[in-house]
């Protein structure tokens, strides 16, 4: 690949492979500090020497390298809030009991059913100056709603993220430390004090102009479902859609349609470019663009609320424009890496964010297999070159993302190809007509003729994402993928493209090679399968579930046969795909069970059980009315387990007495599922 001649593509490469070990490994600040100014030394001496001589030493190379790997450990730890004194991390008292807290609220996230929800950064904690971003949950109730920019003192105790309870689930925790969010708070409106003076910085700007397009098109009676969709298609706010339209772009494969990404900000560019097509393109012609493109996309970013999503477009279409203007077109590979190496020398965490990864993953494929597709059929009317065209676009994305999208997701849209034919003319009217709707609505109610047929476009496009995700056996789901096949595949795929771009023997030879690959990603997960026996008590509230596998068979034992009767059981189904098990028989939950020599017994509602059984395991399950204690003297367990079938009052009461008796007590609803292997 002719991309990797490029110097700064190996100096991103070592620079991603820093922030990569960093991530994981995370050393201390001093030695990243330490290693960093050596490189620095060396690669300025190596400059020295070839500028002397005129020419370049092997030495520099590696010393560009070194230097650009631990610029990436030191991006990561300088960007990692919890490792700064400051932070409110290191304020433990503020976990244990109630301080006065103060933040200003930043961003306005999606609702559940109880709290609108916010982020917000922390200015004080009992008078002492401290920082961090946090999500704030707030009771609903009929007051007025917080604003961005709303400086706000509460006394209340931060709580930090739980982490996920079950195997193989969506760790919400990990996901907000990546964005440097440790804590939440839980308050009612009628304990705040907002402070009548607002943060008036771009975010607070940017939230007004969000809640005037919004007052403004309700004015226009724009209909509530239509306009959720149309602001997250424009603005990238998803906030208020609802799960029903999520789920029908999900298996339609148009997810990314509704996450303002590089298809967005590309429509608006090419917009603003031909508006511009009367200017001519002159040295100052040019400029003129170029400035009118840079500020519109600035501005397109603060109105949609600067949002991770948007500012990574906005940079990357920056660049874009930027290599244009300078007669550098041809060269969008350098482009694509200088927009990337910049965005995580800012923001680094953004390499961990699965739509980043999926952003640049399916437009690198697009330029690099789209052309290449393109030439395997060459149609002769302009209606044939469009279809083929969206077509050769859709599977070049696809092919880039499909094993990113079955590791994360374990799902795959049959029928993305059809969904993309369909969209695209609605979408492409869509974007332009949302421009000129929104432009309205930033300064006055837009006309009520515009925004209707803006409606009726975005009727027709969820009608149509609706009746291809009508077709729910297209959509394949529950596919278990794991980091050897991500790794198998990708090189799998890179090397076929490389193979048919020019082929040689040694390419030939890689493809070959991968192909091993792949088998052995296979073998070794059956291996590793084939040797995995657990047995699982998980945390399902109200309710008792137990698993017992041993190699790909699963056997399932439960106080209750609806929970395994319901549409799905996302916690059961997320440990088979992510286990690759088989779900062979459901029981009935029994007292008594033996699992690798150790011996469980269970104690239910009915509070019975026998004194000659000396069990290694006791559990606990469905608020048995049992003197724990006394159950304790009689049995002598290893160790307690309660389930979340019981109270938390009783589960508290049942800790102070394991704690008493020096016995080991595991609450699932505390500490999450238990596991013996």
């Amino acid at each position: 690949m002719k991309v990797l001649d490029f110097p700064l593509a190996k100096i991103t490469v070592w620079f991603l492979a820093g922030i990569i070990m960093a991530y994981y490994l995370m050393p201390s600040l001093f030695l990243a500090v330490f290693a960093f100014s050596i490189g620095a030394i060396l690669f300025a001496t190596s400059c020295f020497i070839a500028r002397k001589h005129n020419k370049i030493i092997p030495f520099f190379g590696a010393a560009t390298y070194y230097t650009s790997f631990f610029l990436g450990v030191l991006t990561l730890l300088f960007h990692t809030d919890s490792l700064q004194k400051s932070n409110y991390i290191h304020c433990s008292k503020a976990f244990e009991t109630p301080h006065h807290i103060t933040f200003t609220v930043r961003e306005k996230l999606k609702s559940n059913s109880y709290n609108d929800r916010y982020t917000a950064l922390i200015n004080e904690i009992n008078n002492e100056n401290y920082h961090g971003k946090i999500i704030i949950n707030v009771a609903k109730d009929s007051l007025n709603p917080i604003i961005i920019g709303n400086i706000i003192k509460v006394k209340t105790t931060l709580q930090h993220n739980s982490p996920s309870k079950n195997p193989n689930q969506f760790d919400y925790s990990k996901y907000l430390a990546d964005r440097q969010i440790f804590a939440q708070i839980y308050i009612n409106k009628s304990e705040i004090g907002i402070n009548k003076k607002l943060k008036k910085d771009i975010w607070y700007y940017s939230g007004c102009l969000h809640r005037r397009i919004i007052e403004n098109l309700k004015k226009a009676h724009f209909n509530a479902a239509e306009m959720n969709v149309a602001l997250a298609l424009i603005l990238g706010q998803q906030q208020e859609i609802s799960s029903e339209i999520i789920q029908d772009y999900q298996y339609s494969g148009a997810t990314h349609i509704l996450s303002v990404s590089g298809l967005h900000v590309g429509f608006i560019m090419l917009f603003i470019n031909f508006i511009l097509k009367p200017i001519p393109n002159t040295r100052k012609g040019s400029f003129i663009k170029l400035f009118s493109i840079l500020i519109s996309l600035g501005a397109f970013a603060v109105i949609s609320g600067l949002s991770p999503s948007v500012l990574r477009s906005v940079v990357m279409f920056s660049f874009v424009a930027t290599g244009d203007h300078l007669r550098r077109s041809g060269n969008i590979y350098h482009t694509l890496l200088v927009s990337l190496f910049l965005i995580l020398l800012f923001e680094p965490y953004f390499l961990f964010d699965v739509g980043f990864q999926l952003s640049y993953i399916a437009l690198f494929f697009i330029i690099w297999l789209q052309p290449l597709l393109k030439t395997i059929w060459s149609p002769k009317s302009k209606f044939l070159i469009y279809i083929w065209d969206a077509l050769t676009v859709s599977f070049a994305a696809q092919i880039g993302a499909f094993p990113l999208c079955l590791y994360y997701f374990h799902q795959f849209p049959g029928l993305f190809f059809v969904t993309n034919i369909a969209i695209i003319p609605v979408l492409s009217f869509i974007m332009i007509a949302g421009i000129i709707v929104m432009i309205f609505a930033i300064f006055t109610s837009p006309p009520e003729f515009l925004v209707l047929i803006f409606e009726k476009s975005i009727y027709l496009l969820n009608e149509i994402i609706h009746y291809v995700a009508s077709f729910e056996s297209f959509v394949i789901l529950d596919i278990s993928f794991n980091f050897y096949y991500l790794v198998a595949f990708y090189l799998f795929i890179i090397s076929n493209i490389i193979w048919f771009l020019k082929p040689t023997f040694n390419k030939l030879v890689f493809v070959l090679i991968t192909i091993i690959l792949l088998q052995l990603s296979f073998i070794i997960t059956k291996k590793e399968i084939e040797n995995q026996q657990e047995l699982i008590v998980y945390n399902t509230k109200g309710k008792t579930l137990i698993s017992e596998k041993t190699g790909k068979k699963i056997i399932v034992f439960s106080d209750d046969k609806l929970i395994l009767n319901e549409s799905k059981n996302s916690t059961l189904n997320n440990y088979i795909v992510g286990n690759y098990g088989q779900l062979k028989a459901v029981n009935k939950m029994r007292n008594l069970f033996f699992y690798k020599g150790s011996k469980i017994f269970i104690i239910d509602s009915t509070g019975i059980y026998s004194t000659k059984i000396q069990p290694d395991i006791l559990l606990l399950i469905q608020n048995p009315k049992v003197n724990l204690e006394r159950v304790l003297k009689d049995i002598h367990p290893k160790i307690v387990i309660a389930d979340a079938s019981n109270s938390y009052a009783i589960q508290k009461s049942w800790k102070t007495t394991c704690i008493k008796k020096n016995i080991p007590f595991h609450a699932t609803a505390e500490k999450g599922f238990y596991k013996l292997n």
